[in-house]
């Protein structure tokens, strides 16, 4: 692996939703997403940037594209904060890819957040790799919740990370 990047995500990185839209990828989040839902979700990370609404990033190693990273504003315990996803393709995980985008999108948040002090992460408490990479990037186990998504009943773990400090 030699230096891990992020870009922001263009109008070419659309084969990359699909590169992550496998039933091992997405186990944790309800399942694959159909032909549509990807389409459309590629046209929201580019729109993102347009409205300030997200920052969508693609994680690259040289010139390979290796998966996504993004944060986007959002609500929890009623205060606004940022909230952080991310995927690795299967071929370069475990080979420190997405730490590495993980710290590096904390440094965009710190530097974006516009007086957002939080950024959040809320992985499935059976996601061992991504609580992995919670807990190692400095971030504080706040709690569990029970919720909905893509139509999955999902019990998450609530990480906290303090863009301040």
């Amino acid at each position: 692996m030699s230096e891990i990047r992020l870009r922001q995500w263009s109008e070419n990185d659309e084969v990359l939703l699909r590169r992550g839209n496998t039933p091992e990828m997405t186990v944790h989040i309800g399942g694959p997403e159909t032909e549509a839902q990807v389409i459309a979700r590629h046209e929201r990370y580019l729109r993102f940037w347009e409205t300030n609404q997200a920052r969508c990033f693609v994680v690259v190693d040289g010139s390979e594209p290796l998966g996504a990273v993004c944060s986007w504003k959002t609500t929890w315990r009623d205060q606004e904060v940022l909230e952080a996803g991310w995927f690795i393709v299967p071929e370069a995980q475990g080979r420190g890819a997405g730490s590495a985008a993980l710290l590096l999108l904390i440094n965009d948040a710190r530097e974006h957040a516009e007086g957002i002090r939080l950024l959040t992460a809320f992985p499935d408490e059976k996601n061992a790799p991504s609580n992995a990479l919670c807990r190692n990037a400095g971030f504080t186990l706040a709690g569990t919740r029970a919720g909905v998504f893509r139509g999955a009943d999902l019990m998450m773990n609530e990480w906290v990370f303090d863009l301040q400090s």
